[in-house]
């Protein structure tokens, strides 16, 4: 079965004045639906069709290129779109995530400013990850479209995403231009803390 372009939770418009409608609708309408495209062709005909993305990611990202780049942005954006919502949501602080969150790294700012850290020093494009990893929280960013899941040497980025930024220009430069931090300082307001806390829950059980 091909792997279908997700349908946003929200309109283009709707991350506004964060994240800005034109960028919204380029990145999911064409970089999206683009790595969907290469993905399916990349695996069509094969026995890779049958396997789920995340199992796809974990056993072929290593020696199949186009399961590694379209696999991986079609997976990342997937994950992207879903822990964003309008307004964002309040940061459940009394959860097993908040409080995982705050016993790491003694609060939320703190928290804010080290996953700052890593998507502001990804070198080119890429993206930064919140994983959980032999049940406790990382912080990490990898390049291009790989990600934790990946069986893949990503500088011990691994585990399972619950929370990631594009930091791809693409995701930004309408807006933002050359300002990279002020994108990421921004993506905070739309953060959707209870699809990142109910991933938390699946990922520690």
């Amino acid at each position: 079965m091909a792997f279908k372009l997700p349908k946003l939770p929200y309109d283009y418009k709707d991350l506004q004045p964060h994240l800005d409608g034109r960028t919204m609708k380029i990145h999911h309408t064409k970089h999206h639906q683009g790595y969907t495209n290469k993905l399916n062709a990349a695996i069509e005909g094969t026995p890779m069709a049958k396997l789920s993305i995340e199992k796809l990611l974990a056993n072929h990202a290593k020696d199949n290129a186009g399961v590694r780049n379209s696999g991986g942005g079609f997976y990342n954006h997937n994950l992207f779109w879903k822990v964003m919502t309008p307004g964002g949501s309040e940061f459940p602080a009394k959860s097993k995530l908040g409080k995982a969150i705050i016993a790491k790294w003694g609060s939320l700012e703190e928290f804010q400013k080290e996953f700052s850290s890593a998507a502001g020093t990804r070198f080119g494009s890429g993206w930064a990850w919140l994983c959980v990893k032999r049940k406790g929280l990382h912080i990490c960013s990898t390049p291009n479209q790989d990600n934790p899941l990946m069986n893949v040497e990503s500088n011990g980025c691994g585990g399972t995403p619950i929370l990631g930024l594009d930091v791809w220009e693409h995701a930004y430069y309408l807006k933002y231009q050359n300002k990279r931090g002020d994108y990421v300082s921004a993506f905070f307001n739309v953060v959707n803390w209870k699809e990142v806390s109910k991933r938390f829950n699946a990922a520690m059980k």
